[in-house]
């Protein structure tokens, strides 16, 4: 029976987590400050509570740099329910902007008027969309979920890897042959994507703020390389991911938000006028302006899941004086080491996506060993499984091998892979 230390898991998430952090979260389930209960048991009323919230968002805000007109929100649903909380609050806020474009300071009660409501469905129906650019499975996810809750019609697709490389994902199509949308309510796109192992080297010249700070409403989704690299929070108006991969244990979803999208600066519209419009109207445990208002404790948050991403933070910073710029390095080169290693017998592997645009999370390749790929592939995974290297076997839907460098896989582990992949060679 391996113990912990015999084994290096590269699975996909959830992730490995820092031995010490999950010593130090094992404790305090039991006893959390000397107070007699376990964290888990705590009210998320409490001060203790509050403090737990503070201090992550906080220790977020530092390693990540992000700017003081910027929320953190912690939130439930995963990164599948931002895809819906996105859509709905994003919309929301293009709907009111188009509304005081059309009825200016009216009171609520002159909000009825039948002609300037006409104008306003008309607006909507002519030009409310909402961009997506599809490099992997779940940006084509992000892109359905919208379309199912408003309609294709109101769904822009910017760009679709899949028409550049064969009907398959693995390319991210060049910036000239996007078709975006003059007024977009987001555009979104996916940093990086877990199942094809595709990553956007920087953030996206053509959605770059002007001098003037004006541009798109930009929403990417970071759940599998949050924490791993610096990040330009202000080139975006929001910024969601899961726990699950660098921050900590799966059960809360981070979201970082502009300030300008929350009151008291813009308030979402309201029920009835949504519903007058026909226009999806958002639980309200998906409000971005609900769970800000309620330091994200609208409804019972899992105190102990951000206690974990925060202990997560507190190990980062005090490892990377320089913050995620430290994370960055290490991260690349233990990337470099394994493609490295995989490049060197082209006859033996094949990685999936081009070059360009490899994730340093998630690397995915096949292998083609004797030209029997199904069995050199068994015979990798229970070779490799054998030396320790465990959680390789890569997602159900495109098979092959996915080595998922997370921030929590030591250097040794990344090296012992990339030797394994000699030695598989070789032998």
């Amino acid at each position: 029976m391996p113990s912990r230390e015999d084994i290096t898991y590269f699975g996909a998430g959830p992730a490995l987590l820092p031995t010490d952090v999950l010593e130090t979260a094992a404790a305090s389930l039991l006893n959390y400050k000397d107070t007699g209960l376990g964290i888990a048991e705590h009210s998320h009323r409490s001060e203790l509570a509050t403090n737990i919230i503070n201090e992550a968002k906080a220790d977020l805000a530092s390693y990540l740099d992000i700017p003081e007109d910027y929320e953190v929100l912690f939130m439930q649903g995963g990164g599948t329910g931002e895809f819906s909380a996105t859509a709905y609050n994003l919309v929301g806020a293009w709907v009111e902007r188009k509304k005081k474009a059309i009825f200016g300071d009216l009171k609520a009660d002159e909000v009825n008027d039948p002609t300037l409501m006409q104008q306003l469905k008309t607006t909507i129906d002519k030009e409310l969309k909402l961009d997506y650019i599809i490099t992997g499975g779940w940006s084509q996810k992000a892109a359905a979920e919208a379309a199912r809750l408003l309609g294709p019609e109101h769904v822009n697709v910017v760009a679709d890897a899949r028409q550049i490389n064969d009907g398959k994902f693995g390319k991210i199509p060049d910036e000239s042959t996007w078709k975006l949308s003059e007024d977009a309510a987001m555009v979104y796109y996916c940093d990086n994507e877990t199942v094809d192992g595709v990553e956007f080297p920087a953030f996206p010249k053509c959605l770059e703020p002007k001098a003037d700070g004006s541009g798109p409403i930009v929403v990417a989704d970071m759940s599998s390389n949050i924490l791993s690299r610096r990040v330009p929070v202000r080139n975006f108006s929001a910024i969601f991911f899961g726990a699950q991969k660098n921050l900590g244990s799966t059960g809360v979803t981070v979201v970082i938000i502009k300030k300008d999208l929350l009151p008291p600066k813009l308030q979402q519209p309201s029920a009835s006028l949504m519903r007058k419009l026909a226009l999806p109207i958002p639980p309200i445990i998906l409000q971005y302006e609900i769970i800000a208002k309620n330091n994200s404790l609208y409804n019972t948050l899992s105190i102990f899941d951000v206690y974990v991403a925060g202990q997560v933070l507190k190990k980062l910073l005090n490892t990377y004086p320089d913050k995620a710029a430290g994370q960055e390095a290490v991260s690349a080169k233990k990337a470099q080491l394994i493609y490295g290693a995989l490049e060197a017998h082209p006859d033996v592997y094949k990685i999936v996506p081009d070059k360009a645009v490899r994730s340093r999370m998630n690397i995915c390749f096949r292998v083609t060993k004797g030209g029997d790929v199904d069995g050199s592939e068994r015979a990798f995974l229970k070779e490799s499984t054998a030396q320790g290297l465990t959680g390789l076997k890569g997602h159900r839907s495109v098979g092959g091998i996915r080595a998922s460098s997370y921030n929590s896989i030591p250097m040794k582990g990344a090296e012992a892979l990339a030797q394994f992949v000699e030695e598989f060679a070789k032998a």
